[in-house]
């Protein structure tokens, strides 16, 4: 598709709309405000994605390199039988093709850093006057594409720090956190755009996915490459259907060919509650103890359903010992381990647990506090993180929006903004031209700054008339985000 297409339909004819004489418009695209608590930072993350595939890809196939006829005839049909005979014209669209690249400034912050609520991570503005009307045009299509990661990759963030701090605090092996946020949000999303582009935030912060295109996404935009870095990673895990049709009676055997036979060695993940869980953990797995034990890897088992805190801790309101105890006490009880120096039990390391359904930041919390409070390390338990976690979301989450707060008309600069009598003060934008700073180590927002001080500052130009400034890897972003 005509990349000009992807608009609000309000868009198309805002050209007209500006004063006579408008040479610029410079806008910004700010988080405004926390929905989720305990989050007063946002990741910055994907526009290097969003200039590399829309600005420079898509623009280049789809509308520069399609004959210009072709491209008109289009376009006008388009918005012709969308608004009516209007008088929104061709001859701008024409001017582009003509150009043959878009006439745009992007200065950014470095991606992979947490920004304050109200403070910029990026700034745009139009290099030719005659396009002044292309900053905010652009405004649907970079909502739509960049609130989606920017937002994923801050939950993922927040995830991280939780699990290592109980890891910090328990465990022996605090690294394992890198895999114990593991992301199984794929199928839940939105569709395969939001999809990938939340995994490649989540994995900004862990290793552990099972969204294999994200890990395309990463090196085809952010310059990984799995021959030589661990980008994301998974293992060999059943489903129901598996399990299912080894049928209710055979499923001891079932669990038996699994670890003995398809899977001798290697990590081995089992979904264990297709009908009775405390089943498995209490009469299954002793049976099948020693082939563990001796196996070289490791057995997951994997619940999926009821309350994650309940069954991963244990309930002391439980009508049984099972249910009293929970998984990993279960585990502990058929296999043992050790006690680390700080004081707190360990499974061996052919055994383990991840618990993969409507896991939430709070609900994290509440486990690893549960396994704390018991004994027992942190990192016995992987977590997998789904689309409850990460679709549950919209732009509003963080308040994001893109706005414009400086323009040029007939050569006289205009600093312009809102500031809604009506509203809590969400919506109130920053004025004029601005600058980043950092104070305290800390991003500062100064606005309403000269055209010399915009030069300053943290914003450094990513891309420039048809041409990407900054190319950034996904090494360096997590450097930023730890």
């Amino acid at each position: 598709m005509n990349p000009l297409l992807l608009t609000d339909g309000y868009k198309v004819d805002h050209r007209r709309q500006y004063p006579e004489g408008t040479t610029l418009v410079y806008s910004n695209w700010t988080p405004r405000k926390s929905r989720i608590e305990n989050i007063e930072e946002v990741v910055f993350f994907g526009l290097q994605y969003f200039i590399k595939k829309y600005i420079l890809e898509d623009f280049d196939n789809y509308f520069f390199k399609q004959p210009k006829e072709k491209v008109i005839k289009e376009y006008n049909r388009r918005i012709n039988n969308y608004l009516g005979e209007n008088q929104v014209g061709t001859a701008h669209i024409e001017a582009l093709h003509d150009l043959g690249y878009i006439p745009m400034v992007f200065k950014a912050l470095p991606e992979g850093i947490s920004v304050p609520m109200r403070v910029p991570m990026f700034t745009m503005y139009n290099t030719k006057a005659e396009f002044f009307w292309l900053t905010n045009y652009f405004e649907t299509l970079l909502s739509a594409v960049i609130w989606m990661p920017c937002t994923s990759a801050t939950i993922a963030k927040q995830y991280r720090k939780v699990l290592d701090k109980f890891a910090i605090e328990t465990s022996s092996i605090p690294e394992f956190v890198d895999w114990q946020g593991h992301d199984f949000s794929m199928r839940g999303m939105s569709g395969i755009e939001s999809g990938v582009c939340s995994s490649s935030g989540h994995l900004l912060s862990f290793t552990g996915t099972d969204t294999i295109p994200a890990i395309d996404f990463l090196e085809k935009y952010y310059n990984a490459n799995s021959d030589n870095e661990l980008i994301g990673g998974s293992v060999a895990a059943t489903e129901h259907s598996v399990m299912c049709m080894g049928t209710t009676e055979g499923e001891l055997e079932t669990f038996r060919r699994l670890i003995c036979e398809v899977y001798p060695k290697g990590i081995l993940s089992i979904v264990s509650d297709t009908w009775d869980l405390w089943k498995v953990l209490t009469d299954y797995l002793p049976k099948l103890k020693q082939e563990i034990i001796n196996r070289e890897g490791k057995v997951v088992i994997r619940p999926d359903s009821g309350d994650p805190i309940d069954i991963i801790c244990g309930n002391p309101k439980g009508k049984t010992t099972e249910e009293k105890k929970g998984v990993i006490e279960l585990l502990w009880d058929c296999f043992g381990g050790t006690t680390n120096a700080k004081g707190f039990k360990e499974l061996i390391p052919q055994i383990g647990a991840i618990y993969g359904d409507s896991i939430t930041i709070e609900r994290a919390t509440q486990i690893c506090e549960r396994l704390k409070e018991k004994g027992i390390a942190s990192t016995n338990v992987v977590l997998g993180i789904g689309s409850f976690t990460y679709q549950y979301n919209t732009r509003d989450t963080f308040g994001f929006a893109m706005k414009a707060t400086y323009g040029e008309v007939n050569g006289d600069g205009r600093e312009i903004f809102k500031d809604p009598i009506t509203d809590d003060g969400t919506k109130k934008s920053a004025k004029g031209l601005m600058k980043i700073e950092i104070e305290n180590g800390k991003y500062k927002l100064v606005d309403q700054v000269n055209w010399d001080d915009e030069q300053n500052g943290e914003l450094d130009e990513v891309f420039r008339d048809g041409k990407l400034l900054i190319d950034q890897t996904l090494a360096e972003i997590r450097k930023r985000i730890k």
